[in-house]
């Protein structure tokens, strides 16, 4: 099973395609007496690629899962668990994403699943049944 979150996803790369196109509008709107200094220039790029990372961070969010274990890709950190080592996976009522609980008691959000996509919960029974052995 691969999961992705649709919203997040969406929403992420509407807003990278958003604000590239802004920029260049604006930049071509602006009268030609002003002008940007160099640093200036550096600043601005280096904020927009940062933003754009970061939005990019959101949009690969993904969690595939299969009888062997789970592959959870939060942005840009991945972690690859056995299901040996999986304590639990819960869902609370309102908290837009599960948690996976490791053995080891370390926290994991399930970014990728989210409650917002509608199959939130089917998700996580899918993954507690190959948690605990069942599926």
């Amino acid at each position: 099973m691969t999961v992705r979150p649709q919203g997040p996803r969406i929403v992420a790369y509407g807003v990278s395609v958003l604000m590239l196109v802004c920029i260049v509008v604006f930049a071509r709107a602006l009268p030609d007496y002003v002008r940007f200094a160099p640093s200036e220039k550096v600043t601005m790029s280096l904020l927009l690629l940062a933003t754009l990372a970061l939005l990019h961070g959101v949009g690969r969010s993904v969690v595939r899962a299969d009888e062997r274990g789970i592959d959870v890709l939060n942005g840009y950190r991945r972690h690859r668990l056995a299901w040996e080592q999986v304590e639990g996976i819960s869902m609370r009522e309102g908290a837009p994403w599960p948690t996976l609980v490791t053995t080891d008691d370390r926290r994991i959000m399930l970014f990728a699943v989210q409650r917002t996509d509608g199959r939130g919960r089917e998700i996580v029974a899918q993954l507690r049944a190959w948690c605990d052995g069942r599926a």
